[in-house]
């Protein structure tokens, strides 16, 4: 069995935030070790490379305003950015119609649109009231906490037009239906991103831009500057912790350190062995924060065509909506040169796991189709057709993050990222601010590495 000598810190998971801390400790002198069970870094943030040098971002892509973090460590490594498409008409595709629209204010009823206004309205003046470090100790917390998100909307929205657009745009913001949230956890989630527009929104919005060469490119950057102080393939089986340190250990592996970082999903921070037992407290929230669920289907075209006027269709911008079918929602995820032309389709909550039974041919099908049926004849024959979940990879089971149904916070939300003796908590699910993002991973990578040190 490999052993070596006494690291500073061993940090587990090498996504943003496992990387995040191992750069910023390694940086303050300190000895690590990352230990990455996949063959890959990047965590949920994986951009595959296709054979004519495109590429596309299976998790994670985008980049908006106050998101800070990421923006400095793209300048710093030099990764560009560039503006998500969205010139030109969206679509909106509801009881069988279709209809083009400019802005952000889709074609529903005047009465729909108050309902839909008034809710959105309603929702971020409740947030502000919360504790984005506490949410637990926020005003009617338990209250909040009590109720699902789906609850709510059936409470405030009145109208049953505004209840779907407002159930799509919930499931599009945390992969998951509104039953399987706590309203608390919807009100905490919003402001730690800003708002609801805030998150829903392209321009001015969490998906106002992408990154050259892909989201995972700075991933790849700390893991050259780390080198081989990330060992790949190593899934950890056992933490065993004394008063003086701990040791972590995989098959064919045992490592010593001073402290330890866990940066993985709380799901998966279950099938780790612990000695001793992690308390109560932290058990019982591990075993109630399931991830999402989503599947991204992208289709590849020789150019972007529903950019350009065509008869009775005008110039688009790739954004659909629908309250139908598997693919809710869309976009243009063309490269900045619009030299091929990308729609990316996202499957999410309880479609994307009805998605995961169909067989790979009806999978693409079923997406062509929802494209075919938003962009045109075009949009049936792509060059090249991919889709990908994550629900289907045991080293993360699901995306975009986790859930936080009701009780959870209030019951044990304070052992979220209290450290138990020398074993400490990352990910973007410990985030205060952007929880769910790439940088509320990055920042919690911060925080973490600050608390080691």
């Amino acid at each position: 069995m490999e052993s070596t000598a006494t690291y500073d810190v061993i940090i587990i998971g090498a996504g943003y935030a496992g990387l995040t801390a191992a750069r910023q400790l390694h940086r303050a002198g300190k000895s690590v070790l990352v230990l990455e069970a996949r063959d890959r870094v990047g965590g949920r943030v994986w951009t595959m490379q296709l054979a004519d040098g495109q590429y596309v971002d299976l998790g994670g892509a985008w980049a908006g305003p106050t998101q800070d973090r990421l923006y400095a460590l793209a300048k710093e490594y030099g990764v560009e950015t560039f503006k998500t498409y969205d010139e030109g008409r969206s679509t909106q595709y509801f009881r069988g119609k279709i209809k083009r629209y400019k802005g952000l204010i889709p074609p529903l009823s005047v009465l729909s649109l108050l309902s839909l206004d008034r809710a959105i309205k309603r929702m971020n003046k409740l947030s502000k009231g919360i504790n984005l470090e506490a949410p637990w100790d926020s005003p009617n917390a338990y209250l909040y906490d009590s109720m699902t998100l789906a609850t709510w909307m059936e409470q405030t929205i009145g109208l049953d037009t505004a209840r779907q657009f407002f159930k799509v745009a919930a499931e599009a913001i945390w992969a998951a239906d509104p039953a399987d949230i706590s309203l608390l956890h919807a009100l905490f989630y919003a402001k730690s991103g800003g708002d609801l527009e805030l998150l829903m929104n392209v321009k001015n919005g969490a998906q106002e831009e992408r990154f050259v060469g892909g989201a995972q490119s700075m991933a790849n950057h700390m893991a050259a500057e780390l080198g081989d102080r990330i060992r790949l393939n190593s899934p950890v089986q056992r933490i065993s912790q004394t008063p003086t340190g701990v040791t972590v250990t995989g098959e064919g592996f045992s490592f010593d350190a001073e402290r330890v970082v866990v940066a993985i999903p709380p799901v998966l921070q279950e099938a780790i062995q612990f000695k001793p037992p992690l308390p109560p407290a932290r058990q019982a929230l591990l075993q109630r924060i399931p991830m999402g669920a989503v599947w991204k289907c992208y289709a590849i075209y020789d150019r972007p065509f529903w950019r350009t006027a065509n008869g009775t269709t005008p110039a688009l911008n790739g954004l659909a909506a629908t309250t139908d079918g598997y693919i809710t929602v869309t976009f243009d995820t063309s490269p900045k040169d619009g030299s091929r032309g990308i729609l990316m389709g996202f499957v999410l909550g309880n479609q994307a796991r009805a998605f995961s039974e169909l067989t790979d041919n009806e999978r693409q099908e079923a997406a062509l189709t929802a494209f075919t049926t938003f962009f045109g004849e075009a949009a049936r024959t792509p060059q090249q057709y991919i889709d990908h979940s994550f629900l289907n990879e045991p080293y993360s089971q699901g995306c975009y993050a986790g859930l936080f149904g009701p009780g959870v916070w209030t019951e044990h939300g304070p052992a979220l990222r209290e450290p138990v003796g020398r074993i400490h908590w990352a990910g973007t699910e410990t985030a205060p601010v952007w929880n769910g993002y790439i940088e509320g991973a990055i920042r919690s990578g911060e925080r973490v590495a600050e608390e080691c040190i």
